[in-house]
């Protein structure tokens, strides 16, 4: 697939590539996002270098992950601003996508990212036949949880052992995004559960 380019009402979302490679090298430098994400630690410029001009194309290329940098709008002739985060989905089974991201320090607490996972996830539901996004974070990190629970996911429970983070196996939060949630169609049917209705003596 190409990559695209999204829009919403305050960010411009398109895929990275060499010359974002410093900015992202410079965002990625912050502790919080080194300690809740799965990004090497020490982040090295060839770290940045191999995610924008390898991990991103090749993850567009063959469909396995669709990576977007988010950008505030830029200046009259100018094609956007600074950088607010990253945010991607990756294809993890047959119709499902996991959503992962982080923003900058600078501009976290603005709703940004929440108004981008919004938007990539209603773009996966309508371009990609994907009929479920799942978001997990490692427990205890209450940023990432405000934003998926702030972007209408369900937190669905705590998976053990389930995050690999540098070595270390950790517990995580699951949630997920349906296209329902968003007032869309399903691309295959879904049966929900029925809840439970006690017996009638």
């Amino acid at each position: 697939m190409e990559p695209v380019t999204l829009t919403t009402d305050r960010l411009l979302l398109r895929s990275v590539g060499p010359r974002d490679t410093d900015v992202v090298y410079s965002a990625a430098q912050d502790p919080e996002i080194q300690r809740w994400t799965t990004i090497p630690s020490p982040y090295l410029l060839e770290h940045a270098q191999s995610f924008t001009e390898q991990l991103v194309p090749e993850g567009w290329e063959n469909s396995s992950m669709f990576t977007f940098g988010v950008f505030l709008p830029g200046l009259p002739g100018l094609p956007e601003g600074e950088l607010v985060g990253m945010l991607a989905i990756t294809m993890r089974s047959l119709g499902v996508g996991e959503v992962g991201f982080w923003a900058t320090k600078e501009h976290r607490g603005n709703g940004y990212i929440t108004e981008a996972t919004v938007a990539v996830s209603r773009w996966a539901f309508t371009r990609l036949s994907i009929d479920r996004v799942e978001w997990r974070a490692e427990v205890g990190n209450k940023g990432s949880r405000a934003v998926a629970e702030h972007a209408g996911f369900t937190i669905e429970g705590t998976l053990r052992s389930a995050l690999n983070n540098k070595g270390v196996r950790r517990d995580c939060w699951v949630g997920s995004l349906l296209p329902s949630d968003l007032g869309l169609p399903s691309t295959a049917p879904y049966l929900p559960t029925q809840p439970h209705l006690p017996t009638q003596p």
